[in-house]
């Protein structure tokens, strides 16, 4: 394994950093203290510039290299979960109800240890952009720092993103050209009837009769409407209603998710799932409105750049370790953003086993933390060579 000799050398520096960042856990938007954090790191590197505050607490950070050139971006997330952690560690999570259960510690960890050795050293052309994003698990803060416009700014021209994989040899590379992760939307039906006594049924006009057959008949979406060689996902995982055995209520909620690749999929979905619920109401004598919220849209590995980003890997890790054939999945991901305005590519980075992600006792190996900053600064060096 070919991991950068000077970033071998500040390992247990990123250790420090990783740990004190899973100790401290921010939500959402609202990573202020995690991007202090970030940006007192990369003061003390003598980075370029830096800016702060995008997309709420998002930063951004310049190392210029030596020479013209292109810029390239490199993306870290910074936000953690909603849940309670049960590692029992001694850097655990200090705020309940709050615990970096995907790793995205180990992501900005990663990203700084690039910045340090690439600010130190400066052995490539152009410019590179380091992305600290807030808020991958909700709300989509790289939608937003796309829309307040860095990449337009900053003249980023590609753009590259790391996730660690428990599912994946430690310190082993993941991906593949194409779409790798899908989009991801909700829904949430109303349905409002005429509450009653139960023993009265036919006095009233039963909204959970509705309710049912609405998420009976959105299976069929998957069953029946669509091609079988697609991959599509309709989960139904809520239905509300209801307060006593003895009564009727007035209304009723059904809500989930789907999950396509497809655009054009996307839109039959959401069509068809109109139809269903205004279909089922008027069969039913109940009033019902559709709300399909779209989320993040699938994440589209650029082929390209995904075959340059396997190269570097591969000089780092070993041929061995790296795999461009990973089978596609139905989570989804928000790098998607950056992806659909820029090429670039979306890889994963083995965690050599242990809980999954949004697990209560999953941890961030740190292990491969200079194995993931090794593959970010030898990309600027390969791809911008001076």
């Amino acid at each position: 394994m070919a991991i950068v000799n000077r970033i071998a050398e500040f390992a247990d520096d990123m250790t420090v950093w990783r740990r004190w960042m899973h100790a401290h856990p921010e939500l959402k938007l609202d990573c202020h203290e995690t991007a202090a954090y970030v940006v007192a790191r990369l003061r003390e590197f003598g980075v370029d510039e830096i800016h702060e505050g995008i997309a709420q607490s998002g930063v951004v950070a310049i190392i210029e290299g030596q020479g013209d050139g292109p810029t390239i971006g490199l993306r870290a997330d910074m936000d953690a979960l909603p849940m309670d952690e049960r590692t029992g560690l001694a850097h655990a999570s200090t705020v309940p109800g709050r615990m970096h259960a995907c790793g995205h510690d180990g992501h900005t960890t990663m990203l700084l240890g690039a910045a340090r050795y690439l600010a130190e050293t400066r052995r490539f052309r152009g410019r590179v952009a380091l992305i600290f994003q807030p808020a991958e698990e909700d709300i989509g803060g790289a939608r937003l720092m796309v829309e307040e416009g860095i990449l337009e700014h900053f003249e980023i021209g590609q753009v590259y993103g790391l996730h660690n994989d428990p599912e994946v040899a430690e310190g082993a590379f993941d991906t593949c050209p194409g779409p790798i992760m899908a989009a991801v939307d909700t829904f949430r039906v109303e349905i409002t009837g005429k509450g009653g006594h139960a023993a009265m049924p036919h006095l009233a006009v039963d909204p959970v009769v509705a309710a049912l057959a609405v998420a009976n008949a959105c299976q069929t979406l998957v069953s029946r409407m669509h091609n079988p060689r697609e991959d599509l996902v309709v989960s139904v995982t809520m239905i509300h209603a209801g307060s006593a055995d003895n009564v009727i209520p007035e209304g009723a909620f059904v809500g989930g998710t789907v999950r396509t690749f497809s655009p054009e999929l996307r839109d039959k979905v959401e069509r068809r799932m109109g139809e269903i619920v205004a279909g089922t109401a008027a069969a039913y004598g109940v009033t019902a409105r559709l709300d399909y919220e779209r989320g993040y849209p699938a994440t589209v590995n650029h082929d390209a750049e995904v075959a340059l980003a396997a190269e570097v890997a591969r000089e780092v890790v070993g041929e061995a370790r790296v795999s461009v054939t990973r089978d596609r999945e139905m989570g989804g991901e928000d790098f998607s953003y950056f992806l659909e305005a820029r090429p670039g590519a979306f890889l994963f980075i083995g965690q050599g086993g242990g809980p999954g992600v949004h697990h209560p006792e999953y941890d961030f190996n740190d292990a491969i933390a200079p194995v993931g900053a090794s593959f970010f600064a030898r990309l600027v060096e390969t791809l911008q060579p001076v």
